[in-house]
């Protein structure tokens, strides 16, 4: 009997078991390693693995190289029109879709208002509220063609886009609303006479402004067939009674949103990992229609397989919030996998009008360009 149990311990050897394959994860780190889970109580699995040699003991290289990123990355535009863009980056990490996402928030630069000169305020709005919805005002230009001012430069032509508002409610009229379509450019800068202590000034010189302009802005090729103006004419700005005036002028500057947000020139950025949506076994019948009925925006869908069989298919992934109604309850966890793609992130930018969204991508991309640029240059 010893002999017969001592045969069989010895059937079992750890050189029996099958080799791990080289070059190869195995399914399960392969899941861990490029998928969230999304349980019932939390996520697990969020964390990137950058480490080189994680994986090295089974031959997988883990290092970020050039030409791996080069051959995986790519974009793809799902949605664009004027004011939107949603768009899938797929092949990079988290960080890098960040970067883009707060420097399309805080590092792109616009023009907006950033003077007012108020030559007469008689409306119930105090005239900072008043200069602060202004600022805030959407001015469809292109700040590319502009230059930054600066504490020591004089406003002028290349960094300074002037506009007026002159708007009064006549006794025994009715209320009137003021909109951002009452703001008029002023190509040939500002028409505000500064006041001046000189007394003996010559009376046939030119008036000084508030601006020096040496040319009209309308001489400028890109402005001949699209003038600036507000991006939406519809904007509020006050609402005037009777006997009330607004008088005054706005300067705009070029800024960038980390000053002011202001200068933002999206409304939103924000990016989601990719939903990933698996049926772990098949659903079918009377469970397939509680399925179906649990998901609030209908992932999910109905596939007849004849003879009055019913089954659940997973019809629309992209839609899932991960809101996990569709595991909540007794055994749908083990029916159904809620997931995240690592490195494939859907893309919203939602501009504020100034640039289009793919413009402001682009422009985004290569403030991260110089950025880099300035670091190697700085560690060579």
């Amino acid at each position: 009997m010893a002999e017969g149990a001592g045969e069989e311990k010895k059937k079992f050897s750890i050189w029996d078991l099958p080799d791990v394959p080289v070059g190869q994860l195995p399914p399960h780190l392969e899941l861990q390693r490029s998928r969230v889970s999304c349980n019932k109580d939390a996520p697990i699995h969020t964390e990137s693995i950058q480490y080189s040699g994680a994986y090295a003991s089974m031959g997988i290289d883990n290092s970020s190289r050039l030409d791996r990123f080069s051959n995986n990355f790519r974009v793809e535009v799902v949605r664009l029109n004027e004011d939107d863009m949603e768009f899938d980056m797929i092949g990079i990490d988290a960080a890098i879709a960040n970067s883009f996402r707060r420097i399309l928030i805080a590092e792109l630069p616009t023009m907006a208002i950033e003077k007012v000169l108020i030559a007469n305020n008689t409306s119930i709005i105090q005239d900072e509220v008043l200069a602060h919805r202004l600022g805030l005002v959407p001015i469809r230009v292109d700040p590319r063609l502009f230059d930054y001012l600066s504490e020591n430069d004089q406003p002028n032509e290349k960094n300074t886009v002037v506009f007026k508002l002159h708007v009064q409610c006549k006794r025994g009229s009715p209320r009137i609303t003021v909109k951002s379509d009452a703001l008029k450019w002023l190509p040939n800068g500002s028409e505000l006479v500064k006041e001046t202590r000189n007394a003996t000034s010559d009376s046939s010189s030119k008036p000084e402004t508030y601006t020096y302009f040496g040319c009209s802005q309308e001489t400028i090729p890109e402005f001949v067939k699209n003038p600036i103006i507000p991006k939406y004419p519809d904007i509020i700005i006050a609402k005037l009674g009777p006997g009330q005036e607004i008088e005054l002028e706005a300067h705009a500057v070029k800024g960038i949103g980390k000053t002011h947000a202001k200068w933002s020139p999206v409304a939103t950025a924000w990016y989601r990992m990719l939903p990933e949506v698996v049926l772990l076994e098949d659903i079918e019948d009377d469970l397939a229609e509680e399925l179906k009925s649990k998901c609030p925006v209908n992932v999910f869908d109905i596939e007849d397989l004849g003879k009055g069989r019913r089954r659940a298919t997973v019809a629309r992934p992209r839609a899932c919030t991960l809101c996990r109604e569709c595991i909540s309850g007794d055994d749908w966890e083990k029916r159904v996998a809620l997931r995240r793609v690592k490195d494939h992130f859907i893309f919203t930018i939602e501009s504020t009008g100034a640039l289009p969204p793919e413009v402001l991508f682009t422009e985004a991309v290569k403030i991260l360009e110089d950025k880099c640029e300035r670091v190697i240059t700085e560690l060579s």
